[in-house]
């Protein structure tokens, strides 16, 4: 995916992002960071053209996916694209089982057998939910919550999964876990935008990262280069670096350790 000088209006008035410009690179997993009213939520709203929802516009610039132009495309057609959006607050349908959530998120896929192989696919990835296929989600952990948002994503089989703040409100063991699954489900193969402002997580699974300041990209780069940057530290790890439990539990010896971590 390349975005070029995209530039977002909410109201006529309020600017959401200013001349952004980033890339995504096919099998990649980047990451954006940034404090809250950066513009993070504003960026994935353009992508999936649901800004008209938060009376939002693109005043500038240009999407592209897989070559093809998608700049305000319908949403049905972005998702068709191969385009999947885990939503902030992971809005799972709370009255509704394990399986008939995952069901939901293959609503666009031809053929049973094709649903039932992605729904094999996901409960390989996340066991928790074959456990609990018959339990009202609603009644599930934060995080177990989470991998539901996630492997309903996973029913269409995206080629590219959007993760909006999937750490938010979830402890630091299970931070480390989600972002164990988001490098799994990249190492599959699929593609994957993750926007948090957990930088410490995100930097330790991604391979390029970008940062969001008041709507404008003030920093990009291999996610090691940022990580080991005072700036990065300063703003978003704090004094101590990358010593946060997420980030040191991703680099207990039982995990697979990336270059930028190794010490």
């Amino acid at each position: 995916m390349e975005i070029a000088e995209l530039a977002v209006m909410y109201g006529g008035t309020i600017v959401g992002l200013r001349d952004v410009s980033l890339s995504v690179n096919e099998g990649s997993l980047v990451a954006v960071l940034g404090s809250n009213g950066a513009g993070k939520s504003t960026l994935l709203r353009a992508i999936s053209n649901t800004l008209p929802l938060h009376k939002g516009r693109i005043r500038k610039g240009s999407i592209r996916f897989d070559g093809k132009d998608i700049t305000n495309a319908r949403v049905d057609k972005v998702v068709g694209a191969g385009i999947v959006q885990v939503p902030e607050g992971r809005q799972v349908f709370s009255d509704l089982t394990v399986a008939e959530n995952l069901r939901a998120g293959s609503v666009t896929m031809k053929g049973a057998a094709r649903r039932k192989l992605a729904e094999e696919h996901v409960m390989d990835i996340f066991p928790i939910l074959a456990e609990r296929r018959g339990q009202r989600a609603g009644l599930m952990s934060g995080g177990e919550q989470q991998m539901l948002a996630i492997g309903r994503a996973m029913m269409t089989s995206p080629k590219l999964l959007m993760l909006d703040e999937p750490s938010l409100g979830l402890a630091p063991l299970v931070i480390e876990r989600i972002g164990q699954v988001i490098r799994d489900i990249n190492a599959t193969g699929t593609t994957v935008l993750l926007i948090e402002q957990n930088a410490s997580m995100a930097l330790s699974v991604a391979s390029d990262a970008f940062v969001l300041e008041l709507g404008e990209v003030s920093l990009h780069g291999p996610a090691d280069e940022l990580a080991a940057s005072d700036r990065i530290r300063e703003l978003y790890l704090g004094k101590g670096g990358d010593d946060s439990s997420a980030t040191a539990a991703l680099r207990s010896d039982d995990r697979v350790h990336l270059s930028r971590w190794t010490a």
